[in-house]
């Protein structure tokens, strides 16, 4: 009893927290998102409308294109990073020369907040001062102008968020490769077993709850993607990077609809809870229970 007592006594300042910057501030989202409210109105007092907000969600155009092209951009962002992390994490546990140097440039964009990265990108992709351009111009003779090419602008925010969160994947998988035990490797080699069958036989089950934690953390920060997709086309041209959290930042503060941009924070983190839930039932779930 004592125990617990002091358990719970450790516990309560992370409880708190969680209480005051988590718990509190959705429920606070929730409230508003079941009322018309512009604080910066002539009436700016909050009027209950139900859920008109969330009626007006399935029939609005703009947030469902946002939703298709967000979801999009997470597919291919996620997707690129896994395949990449992995490469780079089995490159990084071999010695080579430069290792050093390399893990620490290749961490790099890791600290720099994502305001930052915008904002670099922005200048590297400027067509009269921009590297990017400059070197696609000389070299492939073509030209890049994200202002004008919707397909261009997506492309270079898909790429600007592998940059940013490679890192962070190759860091996880190199935590769960080196934990993983010798012997069930050993073994394969001694039967025969080819590198792609050690892979998908072996390895891949081995580090399967280390992947799909990185999957998650890279789900969520992708579909809440605003500064520096902000910083680098302000979600265009047109609305062709317009994707959930621009379009969210959109509706919240250039056109102070608090309460439609709280129905829409509240649909998107049920979307990423149930993106999740899936994750874990087609992946993990299977396997415990097999267990």
């Amino acid at each position: 009893m004592h125990s617990q007592k002091l358990g719970w006594l450790l516990l309560s300042p992370t409880i708190v927290i969680l209480g005051l910057f988590g718990i509190f501030p959705f429920i606070y989202v929730l409230w508003v998102s079941f009322h018309a409210w512009n604080p910066f109105a002539a009436n700016p007092g909050m009027v209950f409308n139900w859920a008109d907000n969330y009626r007006r969600l399935v029939f609005d155009a703009q947030f469902l294109a946002s939703l298709g092209i967000t979801l999009t951009f997470v597919f291919f962002a996620v997707v690129s990073e896994l395949i990449l992390g992995y490469i780079l994490a089995q490159a990084l546990l071999k010695d080579f020369p430069g290792k050093a140097v390399f893990r620490t440039i290749h961490t790099l964009p890791l600290i720099m907040a994502p305001i930052i990265v915008g904002s670099v990108w922005k200048l590297m992709t400027t067509p009269s001062i921009g590297i990017i351009p400059y070197l696609l111009r000389s070299w492939f003779g073509y030209d890049l102008n994200i202002g004008q090419s919707a397909v261009a602008a997506f492309t270079v925010t898909v790429i600007m968020d592998i940059w940013h969160w490679t890192p962070l994947v190759t860091l996880s998988l190199i935590a769960a490769l080196v934990s993983l035990p010798p012997d069930p490797f050993e073994q394969a080699q001694i039967d025969g077993a080819g590198k792609s069958q050690i892979f998908w036989h072996i390895t891949l089950p081995l580090i399967r709850p280390a992947l799909l934690a990185t999957v998650f953390i890279r789900l969520m920060d992708a579909l809440r993607t605003v500064d520096e997709v902000l910083m680098l086309t302000g979600g265009g041209p047109g609305s062709s990077t317009r994707y959930i959290g621009v379009h969210i930042f959109k509706e919240v503060f250039p056109k102070t609809n608090y309460g439609y941009g709280s129905a829409i924070s509240v649909i998107v983190l049920y979307l990423t809870i149930v993106v999740c839930w899936l994750l874990y039932v087609g992946l993990i779930a299977p396997r415990v229970k097999r267990g």
